[in-house]
């Protein structure tokens, strides 16, 4: 919590200093953190996804995707599809973008997009930035979901207002792209194929995830779920400019501006 705040590094990743540190362990860890950050007045506002792509889990011995909550203090919205955002107290931070949705209703685990685009209230792109707190970017899962899931912020486009009966929307989130740029230029481009084949069905596994780990608190209405990102994560510095472009899918294309 102390290296959240100020940005400092922590010495070395709790996996590093006690090979049986598990994940159950790390999820016990995330706990007391919600509980302390609840204690300090602040609330949690939903979870965000990591390691939304299968082709990782066998490497890091996963077996599903890890999540961690977001917090009243760490989300925001732009305004006319652009945002500023300091990166003060952050250590070597980078940016992903990802498709956020909010819930109408709890999320229920499963493969079937369309059943779980009907848990959906509203879609959404987004910028996540996150930032590690070992040397290196040197760590293994259990310490990504014990370290708040390197959630340092995240800023959210204009929403669109999902009707379940459109179908369409199913097969546009596991099409769509996006180009990613910083100061105009093009540096990745990704497609909705890259979350688990469709961000829907990222929200479903985050959900049948969550429903495994005992004692972690079910998804529920009202809470805000960024599915992971859509391209490689890339590193930020204060003064650029990022842009989103969106092809195939009806949200605005987003750009934030990086201050010290």
């Amino acid at each position: 919590m102390a290296a959240s705040a100020t940005g400092e590094e922590v010495s070395g990743p709790p996996s590093a200093r006690d090979a049986r540190f598990d994940l159950p362990a790390a999820y016990a860890v995330q706990a007391e953190l919600v509980r302390r950050r609840r204690a300090a007045g602040r609330t949690t506002v939903g979870r965000k996804v990591g390691f939304a792509n299968k082709a990782l889990w066998r490497i890091l011995k996963l077996e599903t995707v890890v999540w961690a909550h977001m917090y009243d203090d760490t989300v925001r919205y732009a305004t006319a599809n652009a945002a500023p955002l300091s990166l003060a107290h952050m250590r070597s931070p980078k940016i992903e973008p990802e498709i956020v949705f909010k819930l109408a209703k709890p999320s229920a685990g499963g493969v079937d997009a369309a059943a779980i685009l009907d848990a959906v209230e509203w879609l959404a792109l987004g910028f996540e930035i996150i930032d590690c707190p070992f040397p290196g970017w040197q760590f293994q899962p259990v310490d990504f979901v014990a370290s708040f899931g390197f959630h340092a912020a995240l800023v959210v486009g204009e929403p669109r207002r999902i009707d379940p009966a459109q179908a369409a929307i199913v097969e546009q989130l596991q099409k769509f792209t996006v180009k990613l740029l910083r100061n105009g230029e093009i540096v990745d481009e990704g497609s909705g194929k890259n979350v688990l084949r469709s961000p829907l069905l990222c929200l479903g596994e985050l959900a049948a995830s969550i429903a495994r780990q005992p004692g972690a608190e079910p998804l529920a209405a009202g809470e805000i779920v960024s599915t992971g990102t859509i391209t490689t994560s890339q590193p930020i510095a204060a003064g650029e400019t990022w842009t989103a472009r969106v092809d195939g899918l009806d949200v605005p294309d987003l750009t934030l501006r990086l201050h010290p």
